[in-house]
């Protein structure tokens, strides 16, 4: 299968980035095709809803980004949490991936997508801060939201970049629920669209 595993922090010690990048070995070391991309290595500008030239539609990331979260099976999407809430880079991907606008030629790369969630936190009670987020993926786009989750904070690393053995027994049953969940939706023969 293909998974796209977004990591939309921009924080150089970012441990959203940590998940993804131990979330997309899981998922190579299965034998599933992986693209893994980085807003820090492939920052996206930010979203001012501009299709001509300069504007955000014309970036160059903005179709690489697109394409990879359409053609995949599944997306995992590592997210951090700030003041009870995602991190800008969430939400500008989304803005601009997730455009539908038929006159301008926009149809949204996240509709019907099963999306996992790796999410880092500062605190242990802020680990549904991404449950709106989600609920809008879910009613906008039909994404069908995986309920297992990672939800980390700094006290669930042993060292930078190695999970503790909760983390990494979590992450590992997340992952594997994110495959079983994309498999079982495989092959669907619809295609959702925006609509009120």
């Amino acid at each position: 299968m293909k998974f796209t595993v977004l990591s939309t922090s921009l924080d150089p010690e970012s441990r959203s980035a940590w998940l993804c990048a131990l979330a997309a070995a899981q998922l190579r070391a299965q034998g599933h095709e992986v693209t893994f991309l980085d807003l820090r290595a492939q920052p996206l500008p930010p979203f001012d809803n501009v299709q001509g030239p300069g504007g955000c539609y014309a970036h160059p990331h903005a179709a690489l980004y697109h394409a990879a979260i359409a053609g995949a099976d599944g997306v995992f999407l590592g997210v951090p949490v700030y003041n009870w809430g995602l991190g800008s880079g969430a939400r500008a991907l989304v803005e601009l991936t997730g455009s539908s606008d038929a006159a301008r030629g926009l149809h949204g790369a996240w509709f019907d997508k099963p999306v996992t969630f790796l999410v880092s936190g500062g605190l242990d009670h802020g680990y549904l801060s991404h449950g709106a987020f989600a609920f809008g993926l879910m009613v906008d786009f039909r994404c069908v939201v995986n309920p297992h989750f990672v939800y980390a904070t700094s006290a669930h690393w042993d060292a930078p970049e190695v999970p503790g053995e909760w983390l990494r027994a979590r992450l590992a049953r997340t992952v594997a629920r994110g495959v079983d969940l994309s498999a079982r939706l495989a092959g669907r023969d619809y295609a959702s669209v925006w609509e009120l």
